[in-house]
């Protein structure tokens, strides 16, 4: 398995304050970075790959919908325009020299309609995710949709519903993004809804269950290692927490207080501990 870190900790973009850490990155021994694109043209590809190659790391993507944007919406014009976004998405991350792009990427996080779901908004991100297929395959990209807990969306919470989703999407590239921090609020047991979203495995961001450092929570994490090995998974495990004032992205994440000593230990002494419990 490979461990990767999310730069959310340290930034809303791909900047100087990540590019100074990089080498820190690599040297604390992490495979790769997770970074956040949200819009396709503030980011300069050539310079990403130049970047992981100096310093020996891989990476991935992750986005959330912007400026209203939805691949569910009511409005036609504003899903085809949804749609172009992710198909941006995707070509970018391959430019970047990304392996997978991740994130629930079906409304954006925070719309809650106070209503659950309709089978038509369902059918419309199916006929999405399908749409892109052909895509995925020229650009060697796997899309990674993460279900979310309930208080940041109401269309995908848990992992049931998230391997039904890409059971009906049927494409090799399109699977799951399982998240232990959203599972730990939505799943009885977090290790049977990694089971259950097995064979759709495409991405796991290693949280804790208050988004400090892995295994100083309370998320129950032999289980969760165990379930990992037990349903082949062998790829990105990945920490995803976010900077304590990152303006818009720290509110968005509901990060009122310094969870840890720095957002840098979450991660720092985060990749000990999965180093040490992958043996």
């Amino acid at each position: 398995m490979k461990l990767g870190v999310n730069t959310l900790i340290w930034s809303a973009a791909y900047d100087e304050a990540v590019e100074e850490v990089l080498p820190a990155i690599r040297e604390r021994g992490f495979d790769g970075i997770e970074f956040p694109i949200f819009r396709a043209m503030n980011v300069s590809p050539a310079h990403v790959r130049q970047t992981m190659e100096s310093n020996d790391l891989a990476c991935n993507t992750v986005s959330v919908f912007v400026d209203g944007l939805s691949l569910i919406s009511d409005d036609a014009s504003v899903r085809t325009r949804a749609l172009q976004w992710l198909k941006d998405m995707i070509a970018v991350t391959a430019e970047c020299g990304g392996e997978t792009l991740g994130g629930p990427l079906y409304c954006p996080v925070g719309w809650l309609p106070g209503r659950r779901r309709t089978v038509v908004e369902w059918a419309r991100a199916v006929e999405a995710y399908q749409s892109v297929g052909e895509m995925l395959e020229q650009h060697n990209v796997t899309l990674a949709i993460e279900p979310l807990n309930r208080f940041e969306t109401f269309f995908l919470n848990t992992a049931e519903d998230a391997a039904r989703l890409a059971d009906e999407v049927g494409h090799p590239r399109v699977g799951i993004l399982y998240d232990t921090f959203h599972a730990n609020i939505e799943e009885k047991k977090i290790a049977e809804g990694l089971r259950r979203v097995g064979r759709h495995l495409k991405l796991v961001h290693t949280c804790e269950n208050d988004r400090g450092t892995p295994g100083s929570g309370h998320v129950e994490w032999e289980s969760v290692f165990a379930a990992i090995r037990e349903v082949g998974y062998d790829g990105w495990l990945t920490i995803e927490s976010f900077g304590f004032a990152l303006e818009d992205i720290s509110a968005a994440a509901a990060i009122w207080r310094d969870i840890e000593t720095s957002p840098a230990a979450i991660a720092f002494e985060g990749v000990r501990f999965l180093r040490q419990a992958l043996g």
